[in-house]
């Protein structure tokens, strides 16, 4: 089968990955240009990476590679985005290493266990609200419900406030229309600047509280910035989750021997896990801005030059993976970057990684079996991977 040059495909359309398929552009590149110049459209010129080695590179140079100045491609009339050099994902060190110091404790080992047991309760509640539906949707009604619980009680959302929250994030990162989006991103806003000032005059012992209350080179966050890491923690600590567990889920549809065999033998978990976040690599594309003069192979970039990533190229790398095309639960060694790498490297990937094992192996020792009953739809988007909804039916065996 012939494969399209880049040059009659856009990686910016989102129609290319709603009813396209962006891997055989991303492997032509991968083998003839894996670091390609892209001129100016809507977007600023940038240029675009495709192998695993080059992505990873860059990954871990936040001195000559920065964030601070975005991280995602923003159309010129976005303008820039209100967040760089402000929150805990568009800062570089040390401003970035100060940032997650204030919220790192959250997110150990000892953190997410104390949680585990929570988790398994929601996922359970998750599943019977689900099942009593008959059809639903797994993205919204399943996969995006217990990484916002989770995050929620670490920003110290009361449990009567989360069902609100639930609805609201729902409209603001969905598929609806702008209008709609904005509004609710609007009130999710409002309610994080309510939450701030309950936080200020009675802080707890949560992540707002954190922001409210601790020191970045020994001054406390501005207010606009508090409500900024707010909204990075709420996408950040749902996202991942929400589109690797939906992903997972249709490709487990895909391929029921997998899903018995992972029933058959749960000592294969971690490696499943493992799978699916790169199997659905949820980050599309990630930006970094040259700081400096620097070649990249044989390609000269300049200071203000912005890089772009295709995580999902680099975990298919044929250089690093051996039959990347095939999804293998047993897949060693698996090091994947849909997690990032470096200074960057997710705060919460042991969080993501524990409500992925908890919600598959609940939904694998349930009394319910799981089967589709419509066509996926993927996202229309070139920031995430991943599904828009996936129909399903939840029954009892």
């Amino acid at each position: 089968m012939s494969v399209l040059a880049p040059e009659t495909v856009s990686l910016v359309d989102p129609g290319l990955y709603a009813t396209g398929d962006p891997h055989p552009v991303w492997r032509w590149m991968r083998d003839n240009d894996p670091v390609r110049r892209y001129d100016a459209t809507e977007y600023p010129a940038f240029w675009s990476l495709t192998r695993y080695d080059d992505i990873r590179t860059v990954f871990q140079d936040a001195r000559v590679f920065s964030s601070a100045r975005g991280i995602l491609l923003r159309p010129h009339a976005h303008g820039k985005d209100p967040g760089g050099g402000r929150t805990l994902a568009l800062t570089d060190p040390p401003r970035h290493k100060a940032l997650r110091t204030l919220v790192a404790d959250w997110f150990t080992t000892r953190s997410v266990r104390s949680l585990e047991d929570a988790m398994r309760g929601a996922v359970r509640r998750v599943v019977s609200r689900a099942a009593t539906l008959g059809e639903c949707d797994f993205v919204t009604d399943v996969a995006a419900r217990l990484p916002l619980y989770v995050i929620c009680r670490l920003m110290g959302v009361p449990d009567h406030e989360q069902e609100m929250l639930f609805s609201l994030t729902s409209k603001a990162f969905g598929a609806g229309e702008p209008e709609t989006r904005s509004v609710a991103h609007q009130e999710i806003m409002a309610y994080f600047v309510e939450l701030m000032y309950r936080r200020m005059d009675e802080p707890e012992d949560d992540l707002v509280s954190a922001l409210v209350n601790g020191e970045v080179d020994g001054q406390l966050l501005s207010e606009e910035d508090i409500l900024l890491n707010c909204d990075n923690l709420l996408v950040g600590g749902t996202e991942n989750v929400r589109l690797a567990v939906s992903g997972g889920m249709k490709t487990f549809l895909d391929r029921p021997a997998e899903w018995e065999r992972l029933r058959a033998d749960r000592a294969l978990m971690p490696t499943a896990v493992e799978e699916v976040l790169r199997w659905t690599s949820s980050a599309t594309h990630i930006m970094r801005t040259v700081t400096e003069p620097v070649m990249l192979r044989d390609r000269p970039l300049e200071a203000g030059d912005r890089v772009v990533m295709w995580t999902p190229s680099a975990n298919r790398d044929e250089r690093h993976f051996e039959n990347p095309d095939t999804f293998d639960i047993t897949r060693r060694p698996n090091r994947h970057l849909a997690l990032g790498a470096g200074t960057h490297f997710c705060l919460g990937a042991m969080m993501t990684r524990t409500e992925m094992r908890i919600l598959f192996t609940e939904l694998l020792d349930s009394e319910y079996r799981i089967e589709q009953t419509a066509p996926a739809v993927p996202l229309r988007s070139i920031v995430v991977n991943g599904l828009e909804s996936l129909p399903v039916r939840i029954s009892a065996r």
